[in-house]
């Protein structure tokens, strides 16, 4: 995670990177990636879908996820958990 927050050049930010290796917080927001073609067609098991969280003082204020019937994986309009869309939510400038 360290040297993806490296190569994003985030260094000193307020942004956090967190890993998930066994997929707990996955399951506990209940994000994990069921949907056969990614599964199964890819081998993507318990991967987390696509999301955007703003918390404050461990209080989930916003939570975004990309996703829709035929790109369960968000990939193909991630639009809602990209930081434009994120920073717009947090400011008030979008509906939650």
């Amino acid at each position: 995670m360290q040297a993806w927050a490296k190569d994003q050049k985030i260094g000193l930010s307020m942004l956090n990177f967190v890993g998930d290796p066994h997929s707990e917080l996955t399951r506990a927001l209940d994000l994990e990636l069921t949907h056969e073609g990614p599964v199964v067609e890819k081998g993507l098991v318990g991967r987390c879908k696509r999301f955007a969280m703003y918390v404050v003082d461990g209080e989930i204020k916003i939570m975004r996820v990309s996703e829709g019937p035929d790109d369960p994986a968000g990939d193909n309009n991630p639009a809602n958990t990209l930081a434009d869309a994120m920073l717009e939510a947090i400011t008030g400038n979008a509906a939650n």
